[in-house]
This record gives structure tokens, sequence and C-alpha cells, in this order.
């Protein structure tokens, strides 16, 4: 039978026709759905095994490790690293410099030794705030560039606390006299700055960054305070007593010392809250400095100044028996002047961490008591 166009015959076949086409595109697309599922359940079980989560590719030009909030590195970083390490190799330079003038005006031998025993401290607190800022300032430019192991920090600030050591014996070597005092104040202030390098190696850069900047304006106020001395001697009462004169000795080393401890915990407070507001600019998500930070940051110079007298005491051994044998006043003042140095490191220890804890504590909002929180709507009915 010859199928003709409209007939039933040609209609079936069509529909028949369309059926199967129908059928075939059905196959194809559940093929593909399944193929396409399939897929995204793979990417999403390998992105869930690496732990890595969804793929986010807006970062993917970002600028080092800050560019990720997730890391917390852009929080690491210590403002000002460049500004606290020229600070602090000026300041080393200084002392360096008013320290080989005292020496070279005295006269040869026993006055020399006398003056390097006295001039000693400042050297070597000097040397360990500046190896703690150049190092400072190593770690974070290796941070920023994306090295910030542990390992690798700590190693990079020790060898670069000890460039600074070497740099500092060299300059005391080349332009002091050559006698044995003259070896003994190279060698301590290397030591010194290379420990200070060490103390950069901690992983929290702002809180070094705090540590370094009140330390630094510690040791600055003191050699400023020596100009208000006499005239606070005279408000104590100094008279021509020797016990009047150690009393208003006493307080003068008193007040200095929580005028310096004040200085200490202001600063401290100042630069992390810097720090906290600069990682908040970069990162929102950024977390901020808690109580501890500031404890330890407002701390930090005393606890310097204290490891600065264990190396004294240490390295420097030779030269503080040389100047306390000159005499029974030199010895007694040697003595003297290291309980003093103790006294006003703790000080400025208990005070400066205080004064930040107390200034941090002021910035914090009312705590939300129970009491306060607004009742349940009472069902209406």
């Amino acid at each position: 039978m010859t199928k003709q166009p409209g007939g039933s015959a040609a209609a079936e076949s069509d529909r028949s026709a369309s059926a199967a086409d129908a059928a075939t595109t059905d196959a194809v697309g559940d093929a593909t759905t399944g193929t396409t599922d399939a897929i995204g359940d793979a990417a999403t079980g390998a992105q869930d095994a690496t732990g890595a989560g969804p793929v986010d590719t807006t970062d993917a030009t970002g600028a080092g490790p800050s560019a990720d909030p997730r890391d917390g590195t852009a929080a690491a970083f210590a403002p000002g690293a460049p500004v606290l390490a020229l600070l602090a190799l000026g300041w080393l330079a200084a002392m360096l410099w008013s320290t080989r003038e005292v020496i070279s005006s005295a006269a040869a031998g026993l006055t020399a030794i006398s003056l390097s025993a006295f001039a000693l401290p400042g050297v070597i607190s000097a040397a360990l705030v500046a190896g703690a800022g150049f190092a400072l300032f190593g770690v974070d430019l290796l941070a920023r560039r994306g090295t910030d192991r542990v390992t690798l920090r700590f190693l990079a600030a020790i060898g670069t606390g000890l460039l600074v050591g070497l740099a500092a014996a060299f300059a005391i070597n080349l332009t002091y006299a050559d006698n044995a005092t003259t070896n003994v104040i190279a060698a301590t202030t290397a030591a010194a700055a290379t420990i200070g390098g060490a103390v950069a190696g901690a992983r929290s850069g702002p809180v070094v960054g705090a540590v370094v900047a009140a330390a630094l304006g510690t040791l600055i106020f003191v050699v400023a305070f020596s100009r208000a001395r006499d005239p606070l001697f005279d408000l104590f009462g100094s008279g021509d007593g020797q016990e009047s004169l150690l009393s208003a000795a006493k307080w003068v080393s008193r007040t200095e010392s929580l005028l310096a401890g004040l200085v200490a915990g202001l600063l401290a407070f100042g630069y992390l809250t810097l720090a906290r507001r600069r990682a908040a600019r970069l990162d929102a998500t950024a977390p901020a400095p808690r109580w501890p930070a500031y404890l330890l940051a407002g701390a930090g110079p005393g606890l310097l100044l204290l490891v600065a007298e264990v190396i004294i005491r240490v390295g420097g051994r030779s030269l503080l028996d040389l100047a306390g044998a000159l005499s029974e006043a030199d010895a007694v003042a040697q003595t003297s002047l290291g309980t003093s140095r103790i006294d006003n490191a703790i000080w400025v220890l208990f005070v400066g961490a205080l004064t930040a804890m107390i200034a941090f504590g002021r910035t914090l909002g009312p705590a939300h008591a129970d009491d306060d929180e607004p009742a349940e709507a009472a069902p209406t009915r």
C-alpha cells in the first residue's frame, strides 16, 4: 500500500518519528546532566578533601600573603619598622660616639677604666634595642615577600642582630683606644645586639614593634631626664649631710623610674593602637590585639633593661671588676649603680605594664549584663 501524504498511515508514521526524536533528545539531556553532576561532585569532593573550600578567583592577583584575610598575616606586620630601625641605629651610634668622647677626654689609665664602666650600661641597652629594631625590619621584609616560616624568621632575626653587633664592634675597635676595656665593650655590644635580634624573632610583629618603640622612648627619656636631676635634688631636700643626700638620691631615682614606666606604657599602647587601626584598614576581619599583647608590650622595656643588666654583669664583668678595684669608693659606686639599675628596670616593668593595661581598659565599652537584655514580648491573645 502506498502511503499518501494526507493519509492516516502517514500521520501515524510522523507521530512515531516525533516520539523517537523526543526519546533521543531526553536520553542525550539525561546523559549530559549526569556528566555535569558527576564533574561537579568530583570537584566538590576534591575541594573537601584538600580543605580548600570554594575557589575564589577574585584574589588571583592579590599582593602576597596579606591578600587572604583568613591567614591573619596582615595583622602580623609591624607598622613603621624602617623608621624604628633607623631611630634605633641612630641612638646606638649616638651612644657610641658620646662614650668615645667621654673616654677620650679623660686621662689615660684609671680614670678611663672608671668612665668606661659607667658608660657601659647605656651602650649595652642601646645595642639591645638596635639589634631588635633592625632585625624586626628584616623579618618584616621577609613576611611581606611571603616567607614567614617560624624557623627561617628566627634565624634571620638572629643573623640580622649579629650583623648589627659586628658592625658596632668594628666601629668601637676602629675609633676607641686600643686597650682591654675597648675589647670588652666591643664584645659585649655585639652580644647584646645579637640577643636583641633574637627577641625580634617572635611571630607577633606588632608586639615586638611596640616593645622596641617603648624601649627606645624610655632610653631617650632617661637621658633627657638627667637635666632635671639637680632641681629635683633641691626639691627633695638635699643638704650637706650624707643621709639627706642619700634620701634625695633615692627619691630622684624613684621619680625617674616612675616617669620612665609611664612613658613606656603609653608608647606601647599608642603603637599597638596604631597597629590595630592599620590592620583594620587593610583587612576588616583581622583580629585585634587583646589584653595580653598590651601587657607584654608595656612590660617589654623593663624586661629589656633586666636582660641588659644580665649582659652587663656577664659580658662586662671584667670591666666592672677593674673599675671596682680602683678604690673603695669606686667599689661602693659600682655596687650602688648596679642595684639602682635593677630597681629601675623593675619599676619600669610593672609601671609600664600597668599603664598599658589601664589605657587599653579605657578603650573597652561597658559589658552587657544579662539583666540589660530586652524581655521577650508577651504573646497577644
